[in-house]
């Protein structure tokens, strides 16, 4: 049998998005985080890493492992990463509380470095700036209904690599979208729809 499209409902009678019931850790981070606006260069910074670490690795690894990330990269602060030396850089491939994979380790540092040289909100702007207009976009009933990139996200994905960010292919760049609420890909009748706050 194969595994349900649309919303299902979970212990509580809710429906979700299935992927939300998929583990017990991924059900507070769907009801309560996944698809609700997140502003902040340091917030959004911290998704941009988090994405990338997760590129090829289930988005459920990185979940558990994000407090051991929040505590290595010194909170996702961008100044403090950006001051990370070559010996940050070993010291993060032997932390067992992340992944360690030395080409996004060594990207996680140079892009907290570009992002550096923005100006205050201006990260936030630029990512935000590629946000589509939800009138445009129809409520996925099943998903089959959500891409895995779109036109928004491959420009952003452009404009973020021409600055000289790294890891920030499109898919990757749709999956930022997805988690910090420039898209609402929730189902259409799922109980987390449309909750924007």
């Amino acid at each position: 049998m194969s595994a349900p499209s649309g919303a299902v409902a979970g212990p509580d009678g809710r429906l979700r998005c299935p992927w939300g019931l998929s583990a017990e850790d991924y059900v507070p981070y769907h009801d309560t985080e996944w698809g609700r606006p997140l502003h902040g260069d340091d917030e959004l910074f911290e998704r941009l890493c988090l994405e990338a670490f997760q590129s090829g690795l289930s988005w459920l690894t990185i979940l558990r492992r994000r407090e051991g990330f929040r505590t290595a990269f010194k909170g996702f602060s961008i100044p403090a990463v950006a001051a990370f030396t070559e010996a940050d850089a070993e010291r993060l491939l032997g932390d067992t509380s992340i992944i360690r994979n030395r080409a996004k380790i060594e990207a996680s540092i140079a892009n907290a470095r570009i992002a550096a040289e923005l100006g205050a909100g201006e990260l936030d702007a630029l990512i935000w700036s590629y946000a589509p207009d939800p009138a445009q976009r129809p409520a996925p009933r099943t998903l089959a209904d959500v891409p895995a990139t779109t036109p928004e996200s491959t420009a952003l994905s452009k404009d973020l690599k021409k600055r000289g960010f790294r890891f920030v292919g499109p898919t990757t760049a749709y999956a930022l979208m997805q988690a910090c609420g420039l898209v609402d890909d929730h189902l259409v009748d799922c109980v987390a729809r449309g909750a924007r706050a």
